[in-house]
Formats: C-alpha cells, structure tokens, sequence
C-alpha cells in the first residue's frame, strides 16, 4: 500500500503537470507579440534540446544514438512530434484563442487511439466512434463564440486539427518502434533537435526582421515554452506513466480545464456556457477513451 507521503507527491504531480501543460497555449500567445511563430518555435526547441542532450549525455552519460535505424527513428519522430506537430500548432495559435489550442491538445488520446485502431484495420468500436465525436462537438461548442470576437477563425482551427493529426501519428510511431535502450531523454533531446532544424527552411522564407522584438515578453515565453513545459512537463509525465499509466491519463481531463482558467486570467479571453459545455463534452469523450483503456476491460 502507497504511503500518503507517496500519494501526496502524485497527486502533487498530477496537478503541476496539468498546469504546465496547459500553460503553454497562453505562453504562445504571449511570444506571438513579440516574434513571429517559427522564431518563437525554434528558439524553444534550440533551449530544451540543449538541456535534455545535455542532461543525458554529459550528466548522465548516455551513450549517443548510433546506426542507421536509429537515426532514421529520430528523425521521422521529430518531423511529426515536432516540426509538423508544434510547427502547425504555433501558426493556428495566431489564429485561435488560447483556451481553444488547450483543448485540441487535451483530446489527442482520442485522437490516437482512433488513428491506432484504423491504421491497424482493427473493428472501430461504438465508443471510439462516440468519443470522437464528442471530442469534436465540444471543440465547435467552445469555438462557436470565439469567431464572433475574432479569437478563433476557420483557417486557425483546420491548422490546429491538423497539428493534431500529425502529433497523433508521431505518437504512434513511437510506441511502435523499437529504440534498443536509448534513455528517453536521449530520444526526446535528439528528436527535438531534429524537428527544429527541419522548421529552418520555414524561418528563412518567413523571417522579417522588423516584425521581432526580442524584448522581455519574448524572452520570457521562449524560456517557460522550453524549460517548464518541454522539460519539466514532459518528466512528470514520465512520472506519472511510471507509476501508473492509467491514472496518468486522468490528468488529461485538468487540461482544458487550467487552460481556459489560464487563458481567461492572463490573456483576458471571454469565457462563456459555451465554453463550459464544450470543455464537459470532451471531457466526457477523454473519459470514454480512458474506460476503454483499463487492463482486463471489454471493448464494446
């Protein structure tokens, strides 16, 4: 039995990486003042890359990578968990709220979990069915109110599902993959690295120098984007899956909860019913994805 010191700690966590997490949404906006999007994404993955490769191989002493495969594991996983992933998502967040970015974010175990059963032609049951359509009429819900105040706009939620999309296939073939003992900081320091230097071409074609002002604003998102949430988040999460998966994933539901919560107070973003309808109903799509989840549970 786990000691209440244990389960303070978890709880603890929980709560932390819920708050992190859905922090990085507003921290986004705030950056996107200063900068334009793909100088505020690779200066993020430059900084977290740097302390995660540090940590593992100079701290740690991880052995490097080696060997075509994995290179070339490295490599797909950051395109998709990356560049495509945090590169389309800092571009729709110059469209939608960030309220809104935080609750696309919380329904990617649905998303997953649907692409995982398709990708490998396994029955579609009625609950994924069901979850994901939940999860996608709570996310129009809550965006209905946003486009007549211009915090949301078509174009910013086709990217964001999108981002998505690409977050969801990356996550899968990592969980498919083999990575022969590689320490996962090892993976996510390289694979950071990777994706960022991917988004290069993109920050040539785009970059204008007098739309950048690398003021404290700027500093401030950057850093809390690459520490905080690349680094600290992404450990307790790592904690929270260690110690028990399933309950991990409840975690999730405090997401869209803290981010609308982080939205409203910092970025001054209108909350509604609406809003509150929406968040309940892919909670609710969450929560039927972690029901189906649970060991020894029939699928329906």
């Amino acid at each position: 039995m786990k000691s209440p010191l244990h389960r303070f700690a978890y709880f603890s966590a929980g709560v932390v990486f819920a708050i992190l997490w859905a922090s990085a949404s507003a921290a986004t906006k705030i950056g996107l003042q200063s900068a334009q999007p793909f100088v505020i994404a690779i200066a993020r993955f430059a900084i977290a890359s740097a302390i995660m490769l540090g940590i593992a191989h100079l701290v740690m002493r991880q052995p490097l990578p080696s060997g075509k495969t994995h290179w070339q594991q490295l490599f797909i996983y950051g395109l998709f968990n990356v560049s495509l992933y945090l590169g389309l998502y800092v571009l729709a967040m110059e469209e939608v709220s960030a309220g809104l970015g935080t609750l696309f974010v919380a329904t990617n175990p649905v998303l997953i979990m649907l692409i995982n059963t398709l990708w490998y032609r396994q029955p579609v049951s009625l609950s994924s069915i069901l979850s994901f359509v939940l999860c996608i009429a709570g996310m129009l819900l809550a965006a209905y109110p946003l486009f007549e105040t211009s915090y949301a706009t078509w174009l910013g939620i086709g990217i964001l599902f999108l981002s998505m999309l690409a977050y969801s296939v990356g996550a899968i073939y990592f969980a498919r993959r083999k990575w022969d003992g590689l320490h996962i900081l090892t993976i996510n320091g390289w694979q950071t690295l990777i994706g960022g230097v991917c988004l290069l071409p993109c920050l040539f074609l785009s970059f204008e120098y007098s739309a950048n002002t690398f003021d404290v604003r700027w500093w401030s998102a950057v850093l809390w984007l690459a520490i905080p949430v690349s680094v600290f988040a992404v450990l307790i999460w790592l904690y929270l899956l260690r110690d028990n998966p399933i309950k991990a994933s409840a975690w999730l539901f405090l997401c869209p909860i803290a981010g609308f919560a982080i939205a409203a107070i910092l970025m001054k973003e209108p909350l509604s019913w609406h809003t509150l309808g929406g968040v309940l109903l892919v909670i609710a799509g969450l929560y039927l994805v972690q029901r189906m989840r649970r060991p020894g549970r029939k699928r329906q």
